[in-house]
């Protein structure tokens, strides 16, 4: 069966049909190093000429033209995806003038947005006879393969650096994968699982380096198009790390924009922590250089951005927006949010919160604007993160009068 998408280089444009052993251009990413974000990343493509003509059709077919598989299949038996949005209208008791959307990745099956990515890598090497498939991992995209793998019966490899949040690193053995410990950070740990996979010939499913992540990641701008009622929002809130998620809400409407369902992109920004902002700091810079980052939201914390120069790409041509948000803000925001919503983050996730309350504070959403923030992960994952603004009150005797002194 002939393949219904090509892969693009991002650099230098030449085009190649797909396989499980292509990740990378073979030519730009010769000089690549281990201190810089890689080039020669690739990127799916698809018959957009044809798909123009029948883009109604794409609809009603789910935009199964273009997702880069060939069965339904050989997805997982998990429900991936098609999370709820929610829209609010106050924050903190205060009614607001905009139109607020909160899209909740924390439903899908392993509660993170990586099941997306890992649903099409896991269909893909499926697909493909493969069997065994690895990832590095800060511990949501580890314990999302672990899961989707587990529904699939593959066997996951996950590498995690030892700092790894608990609950994440306790997702992964529950779901019987293999899970090793790196003496080091995400970035060792990414540059060992490479070599692993040239050595044992695993299928990887790390961000930036396997081109079908961002075709997994893309669906929610697909889910975005149907829940708005076809309509293109004024703000997406993104949180960013390795720039895959960024890249991927970019390349969904980009696709929508390809067969003509669309006619403009949304304004997409990015949100970084300000303890591990070097994807923003580097933005149009000549020379990439890295400062090792710190934060609590550890899930977007990277010194080398893999995707950053697709994600530079995408921002600049279409006139992205980017700030970062300090540890303070986004343990305040994920306050704020759970107390007013009912839906509680990780901290990685409550960055692009944080990023949504600071433009409202500076009056830069309007009236009747639509303003999307992506909640890409359950606050279960990461308890300890906001033990500072958790207190929990002592027992009390088992009578009125004392329950009448704790709640009067």
């Amino acid at each position: 069966m002939g393949s219904k998408f090509m892969l693009t280089c991002s650099d230098c444009g030449k085009t190649f049909s797909p396989s499980p052993e292509l990740y990378l251009c073979p030519q730009c990413s010769k000089t690549n190093s281990k201190s810089a974000p890689p080039h020669g990343v690739l990127k799916a493509t698809y018959d957009y000429n044809t798909l123009l003509k029948i883009n109604e059709d794409v609809v009603r077919r789910n935009f199964w033209d273009l997702i880069p598989l060939n069965t339904e299949s050989s997805l997982p038996q998990l429900r991936v995806g098609n999370t709820p949005l929610y829209k609010y209208n106050r924050i903190g008791g205060n009614t607001i003038p905009f139109n607020l959307y909160l899209k909740d990745d924390s439903q899908n099956p392993t509660f993170s947005f990586k099941d997306r990515a890992s649903a099409i890598v896991s269909a893909y090497a499926k697909e493909n006879g493969v069997t065994t498939i690895v990832a590095a991992s800060t511990g949501n995209a580890g314990s999302s393969l672990a899961g989707i793998c587990a529904s699939q019966g593959q066997r996951a490899i996950i590498l995690v650096p030892k700092n790894a949040p608990q609950a994440k690193l306790t997702q992964i053995v529950m779901y019987g994968a293999t899970i090793v410990p790196i003496d080091g950070n995400y970035d060792m740990a990414f540059d060992l699982s490479i070599e692993a996979t040239q050595e044992f010939g695993w299928y990887n499913r790390n961000t930036a380096f396997n081109p079908l992540t961002i075709e997994g990641k893309k669906s929610v701008a697909f889910e975005l198009y149907i829940q708005l009622n076809r309509d293109v929002p004024d703000y997406i809130f993104v949180p960013v790390g390795d720039g895959v998620i960024i890249s991927g809400v970019y390349k969904g409407y980009e696709d929508l924009l390809k067969i003509g369902l669309i006619d403009h992109i949304p304004k997409v920004v990015a949100v970084q922590a300000a303890g591990s902002s070097n994807l923003i700091d580097n933005i149009g810079k000549k020379d990439f250089t890295v400062m090792p980052g710190q934060t609590i939201a550890d899930s977007i914390s990277v010194d080398i951005p893999r995707n950053f120069y697709m994600a530079q790409s995408y921002i600049l041509q279409n006139k992205g927006e980017c700030l970062t948000v300090t540890d303070e803000e986004i343990i305040n925001a994920s306050k704020i949010l759970a107390s007013n919503t009912g839906i509680f983050a990780e901290p990685a996730a409550a960055a692009a919160y944080a990023g949504m309350l600071s433009y409202y504070k500076n009056q830069k959403l309007l009236e009747k604007h639509k303003v999307v923030v992506l909640l890409t992960g359950s606050g279960l994952k990461d308890l300890k993160s906001v033990s500072s603004v958790v207190t929990l009150p002592k027992a009390i005797e088992p009578t009125m009068k004392a329950l009448i002194n704790v709640i009067m």
